[in-house]
């Protein structure tokens, strides 16, 4: 079969290469998957880097959710085993972390639904308790991670502010369903934010970004307000001041979705119940936004590395082959 796999740390359009492979065997409690898509995440671009918390040996194929089939023909929604990622034909995962794939998407969109929509949920409701009236400023709306929560936020009822680099990623994140859209290359965010908000800063602010985003997010905070830390695709970890929370009464409240899958998996299904619903209802529906043949899967992780994308891009191993 064939699988993308990175031969030695580095970036992704430097670094992986589309081998031919054995099949994966699936071991006790495993499963294997014919794959229907993969999405790309920034964990992927990581996971070339050697810069993900997970190093697998080298080589090994990165991919880290999936929307496959079982060998019983079921279509169904997983993260695959590390070192066999999903940008490969085939890839076995955990049974018991085998979701069904929602009937109201497709294959594409079932993919994309998994980690970037769990960690919007469980960040918003578990961790950052989002109330209905709230105002919720999501940083990088347009991308993969904020497009969810900013449809997420809209279904818990906030009013959502979205923060997105440059009038094409602001057109998008205006039609995902932002009240309100921060154009970060011309606007200042804080000034921004207060102004929409009357003074009051915002409620809860969802930040994949990091660096400026986060210093930008610690001024325009609201009262009690808090400050969700999904993660670092400025490539900049931030400081805190954590005597400024003290004085202005806000949380920082950080967000590792993986860990639910270990201490509390039944959470897990618990969401992938609510999302489904949420999918049928059309309420949710992840922005695909390039649907990408297996021959081109490195230039796309290369991409969402670089952050020039929007939405989520996903790779069809059927609908192309070749080699690289």
């Amino acid at each position: 079969m064939q699988a993308w796999r990175v031969h030695r740390n580095g970036e992704p359009s430097e670094v992986m290469r589309l081998d031919e492979v054995d099949r994966p065997v699936p071991g006790d409690g495993r499963l294997l998957l014919k794959v229907l898509a993969a999405g790309i995440n920034f964990p992927d671009a990581l996971l070339c880097r050697g810069q993900y918390q997970v190093r697998p040996p080298l080589p090994f194929t990165p991919g880290v959710e999936v929307c496959a089939e079982t060998e019983d023909g079921r279509r169904v929604i997983a993260t695959p085993a590390l070192p066999h990622g999903g940008l490969a034909e085939h890839v076995v995962a955990d049974e018991a972390t085998v979701l069904p794939a929602p009937d109201a998407l497709d294959d594409a969109e079932a993919a994309a639904l998994h980690i970037g929509y769990q960690t919007g949920w469980f960040g918003l409701h578990r961790r950052a308790h989002l109330r209905a009236g709230e105002t919720l400023l999501v940083h990088a709306a347009a991308g993969g991670v904020g497009s969810a929560a900013v449809q997420l936020g809209k279904a818990a009822g906030a009013t959502v502010i979205g923060v997105a680099g440059g009038p094409d990623k602001v057109r998008v994140a205006r039609e995902l369903g932002c009240d309100e859209v921060i154009d970060r290359r011309a606007d200042d965010i804080v000034t921004a934010v207060k102004d929409l908000t009357g003074g009051r800063g915002a409620d809860v602010v969802y930040d994949p970004v990091g660096g400026d985003a986060y210093t930008a997010s610690a001024k325009c905070v609201a009262f009690e307000g808090r400050i969700l830390v999904v993660g670092f695709a400025s490539g900049a970890v931030p400081a805190p001041a954590l005597n400024h929370a003290l004085v202005k009464n806000y949380s920082i409240v950080g967000l590792h979705w993986g860990l639910y899958q270990r201490k509390d998996p039944a959470s897990i299904l618990r969401c992938h119940q609510e999302l489904t619903e949420l999918a049928a209802k059309g309420v949710v529906r992840p922005l695909v936004s390039e649907r990408v043949p297996m021959a081109d899967a490195a230039n796309a992780v290369q991409r969402v590395a670089d952050g020039t994308t929007t939405g989520r891009l996903v790779v069809l191993p059927a609908a192309g082959k070749g080699t690289r």
